[in-house]
């Protein structure tokens, strides 16, 4: 758990397996059980400036053997990819959610129900975010520029950055089913940046209690509520 909480690459089961002297496939179970209770549950909503952002997530053609490639890849753009939804509080939480789809209500809903209405949010031109009326929208258009005073997405785009650096240089394959979890992993570290390791440790430790999946839900014999928390 230390290490989990505390290293900011984050570490693979081949490293966990090495450290403790346990099989791979020990050390990967572990892993899902300790990201498992890093989970944040309930929270207030997220106020003040908001940044609001999706991305794809999923393996690039380039890095595919052409068999995978042609099984795989059957579109452009996020088609076989698992979209994810970030919502940022500048200067305080990230919330980052894998989202069926961002078409507008997949999108709107998970903002209205994480913002706090009459807050400034910040998205890009994306047309899904138009109608967000309860909110002091402003929209940074990136084909013209970046940052506008202090319209712009900067900040989750940073967090984002990391993110997938984690997910291709640390952990290098992630399957979609398991993806929440990782998005668990980072947002945890992020959220309690500011601790000392030990008190982020504790918190982690703390959050055990009440959370538990089995082998059989991880490799999708078994899928419960439990396995697969909504809250992000």
């Amino acid at each position: 758990m230390w290490q989990i909480v505390n290293c900011k690459n984050g570490i693979s089961s081949y490293e966990v397996h090495r450290a403790l002297g346990i099989t791979q496939k020990t050390a990967w179970f572990l892993d899902h059980r300790i990201r498992l209770a890093l989970t944040m549950g309930t929270f207030n909503k997220l106020s003040g400036h908001i940044e609001a952002d999706e991305t794809y997530i999923g393996g690039e053609a380039r890095n595919m053997h052409k068999e995978k490639r042609e099984r795989r890849i059957t579109g452009t753009g996020g088609k076989d990819k698992a979209a994810v939804l970030g919502i940022l509080e500048r200067g305080g939480k990230v919330l980052t959610k894998v989202v069926d789809n961002t078409r507008k209500k997949t999108l709107q809903n998970e903002v209205r129900q994480h913002v706090l209405a009459g807050s400034a949010i910040f998205t890009d031109a994306l047309k899904s975010y138009e109608g967000l009326d309860e909110f002091q929208h402003e929209v940074i258009d990136h084909a013209v520029e970046y940052v506008d005073g202090e319209i712009h997405t900067n900040g989750h785009e940073s967090f984002r950055s990391l993110l997938k650096r984690r997910l291709k240089g640390t952990y290098v394959s992630v399957e979609p089913f398991h993806l929440f979890r990782y998005l668990h992993e980072q947002a945890f570290r992020f959220n309690n940046r500011r601790m000392t390791d030990a008190d982020r440790l504790d918190i982690a430790v703390r959050r055990i209690v009440g959370k538990r999946v089995t082998y059989e839900q991880l490799t999708g014999k078994e899928e419960t509520a439990s396995a697969r928390p909504t809250i992000n």
